[in-house]
């Protein structure tokens, strides 16, 4: 009953590029919020961006506010996290999830139901 599959981690460098991806399926309710998170080492998990499905409204911490571009792709049901000017304080594991619910509350401050697996991203300087 939904599934999410992260890809697209790696290691890169400061001020380097990487495209995060998440395939969305089987979801037996409406998926109204989709969002990465991340959790740095020793650290707790933290929302990174969000989007409302219908309307595309985004949300996104400030850490990343101006370098990280969060889209969906309807056709193809992926979520993408497109990361630019990286530093190292971005190093962690990132996680795709969605939220089902019919709420007016913005979608950064939703619970998530269901979550991918992650994929790593690690930043080096």
């Amino acid at each position: 009953q939904g599934q999410l599959v992260e890809s697209g981690g790696g290691s890169v460098q400061t001020g380097g590029s990487l495209r995060l991806s998440c395939a969305s399926s089987g979801h037996k309710y409406r998926v109204d919020c989709m969002a990465w998170f991340r959790q740095p080492p020793g650290k707790e998990r933290e929302s990174v961006a969000t989007i409302r499905t219908v309307i595309g409204l985004t949300t996104y911490a400030d850490s990343v506010k101006g370098r990280f571009t969060i889209s969906q792709d309807n056709t193809k049901n992926t979520l993408d996290l497109q990361m630019n000017s990286l530093e190292p304080s971005d190093t962690a594991m990132y996680y795709c999830a969605v939220e089902y619910g019919s709420s007016d509350l913005p979608c950064n401050i939703r619970t998530y139901d269901r979550w991918g697996q992650g994929t790593q991203v690690t930043v080096s300087s």
